[in-house]
């Protein structure tokens, strides 16, 4: 008698009507790369539109403000469930450090944010007339990585850092295992490259210190299963690499 082969795991399901598709497992990490692209595509969009100012349309800092928060709320009502919102590299890499996320997906999703990030910005650049980008007020274009005149380096790195920390710090109490609610959220905008490693060194290493001391010093015990109904974002734990 012949001996019938194992079948060799792959990635796709064979269903009756004879149509190849992905595993459930692999495509949840395929959406959770998506969301994080659209997601940080549409918030960088929609912030950045509510950062214009033109000599008929004088816009304020609380309009600016509101309108950040309404793009935060837009892209995690639309994406929180499928990648967990994270639009920024600092967040993802605090989830990784964490315990959270599997660092083959933190590579996804930092990929996918910056790329959603010139695709939101670059949409920008091209439904809004050149006057609206750039003027006199904003030489750099509206909503970019530029210093104000009476903010020195050091104290811009300094900024970032303690804002970062901030939101850093609400991201991981939310991780905790004793909160039910899991959300999480946080800016990330593109633009002139001036002083654009700022906002690269700032939030990334406040985003590794302070969710590696809130690990350490704070993080409960108790265990829960993210992956189950309840949970609020669908948390992906490992990435199988070729």
């Amino acid at each position: 008698m012949s001996q019938q082969k194992p079948k060799r795991a792959s990635g796709f399901d064979s269903p009756s009507g004879g149509r190849w598709r992905l595993h459930q497992e692999h495509r949840s990490r395929v959406a959770a790369f998506f969301g994080e692209l659209v997601g940080t595509a549409m918030f960088v969009l929609i912030d950045c539109l509510g950062c214009v100012q033109t000599p008929i349309f004088n816009n304020t800092h609380f309009q600016s403000g509101l309108t950040f928060g309404l793009a935060i709320l837009i892209a995690i009502q639309c994406f929180g469930s499928v990648s967990g919102a994270h639009l920024n590299p600092a967040i993802t890499l605090a989830a990784t450090l964490y315990g959270v996320l599997h660092w083959g997906m933190a590579i996804a999703y930092f990929v996918a944010q910056v790329a959603g990030a010139f695709i939101g910005y670059g949409l920008l650049v091209a439904v809004l007339p050149h006057n609206a980008i750039k003027g006199v007020d904003n030489p750099a274009g509206v909503c970019v990585t530029v210093l104000a005149s009476d903010i020195s380096v050091l104290q811009g790195l300094f900024i970032e850092f303690l804002i970062t920390c901030c939101v850093v710090m609400v991201a991981c109490s939310l991780w905790d295992p004793r909160n039910a609610k899991l959300k999480d959220s946080v800016p990330v905008r593109f633009g002139s490259w001036e002083h654009h490693w700022i906002y690269w060194v700032g939030p990334l290493v406040v985003g590794a210190v302070t969710s590696l001391i809130y690990r350490c010093a704070f993080k409960g015990d108790e265990v829960i299963e993210l992956r189950s109904s309840n949970a609020k974002i669908r948390v992906i734990e490992e990435v199988v690499l070729p």
